[in-house]
């Protein structure tokens, strides 16, 4: 059974078990989100087709995880006149998981929390990290001063006092 679904301004075909990336819902992660705007319900012996929605239809998808999309860089350039602007765009989307497709929201079964999929954790590796931060470190800086302190000055020349030039006469306006 598949269905297509509108939302975000674009519309999707969905099956049971699909995971797909869709414009930000207010859901959240670990909720479900509801899909009412369905076009088309499909499977072997029948097809719905709504004119433009098939009333009562729907379909549960759980929220995996909110996240961004790759960046997308935008250029303006006008030629000529020395106008170049460069801007980058992360659009937010959610990962959802196709749960239940009905054609009669009545007979959704009841609300199901989605466990997001498990990803490496990084966390432990930022610990072990911030634990070698914060380890003492040899003070490089103290040792390069106490080897200056001990080196013997190398035969520098003394500064000579700066001449100051001398003071110029103002000059005087010619009486006609």
């Amino acid at each position: 059974m598949f269905a297509i679904i509108k939302t975000g301004g674009k519309q999707y075909r969905v099956q049971v078990g699909d995971v797909l990336s869709v414009e930000r819902l207010p859901a959240g992660a670990k909720k479900t989100a509801l899909f009412d705007q369905v076009l088309l319900i499909g499977d072997d012996k029948e097809t719905l087709i709504g004119t433009p929605l098939i009333e009562k239809a729907a379909v549960r998808g759980g929220v995996i995880e909110d996240f961004k999309s790759k960046k997308v860089i935008v250029f303006k350039k006008k030629r000529r006149k020395q106008y170049r602007r460069t801007r980058g765009h992360r659009q937010e989307l959610t990962r959802v998981k196709i749960l239940n497709i009905v054609s009669d929201a009545a007979l959704l079964p009841p609300e199901e929390t989605v466990e997001p999929e498990s990803k490496p954790q990084v966390a432990p590796v930022k610990a072990e990290k911030a634990e070698i931060a914060a380890a003492p470190k040899p003070a490089k800086k103290e040792a390069k001063a106490k080897e200056k302190a001990a080196k013997p000055e190398k035969g520098k020349k003394p500064t000579k006092p700066k001449k100051e030039a001398p003071a110029k006469p103002s000059p005087k306006k010619k009486a006609k």
